[in-house]
């Protein structure tokens, strides 16, 4: 399974690159920083899985879902942030089609592959 990051935070990135690589059916294709960013590298990368950052600079990530998934709805989107759902900075984090929402500290191989179903 081909997976995008999308984080600004370079260490986050790493340590999630770090946690996705362990699981043997998943292949980092790419890391970006921003939500522009990410509808860009969703299109050319061609990832079945993107695990996005809900508060991004420029689009966040809730927007950001909704351009990629309006591309190609086959993908499969997790949201992810440090705060809990109802703490988002994002409005419309329910309706914009990713397949769920993970705290950055309950991030694990095993969920994101029960999302990316």
């Amino acid at each position: 399974m081909r997976v995008l990051l999308v984080d600004d935070n370079p260490e986050f990135r790493a340590l999630t690159r770090a946690l996705v690589s362990a699981e043997t059916r998943f292949e980092v294709v790419g890391e970006v920083g921003t939500g522009e960013d990410a509808v860009t590298a969703a299109r050319d990368l061609n990832p079945d899985l993107i695990v996005m950052d809900v508060c991004l600079p420029g689009i966040d990530g809730v927007e950001s879902t909704r351009r990629i998934l309006a591309e190609e709805p086959r993908r499969a989107v997790v949201l992810v942030s440090a705060r809990p759902a109802e703490d988002q900075c994002g409005d419309g984090l329910a309706d914009c089609g990713a397949r769920g929402f993970v705290r950055k500290e309950d991030l694990d191989p095993a969920t994101l592959l029960a999302l990316a179903g």
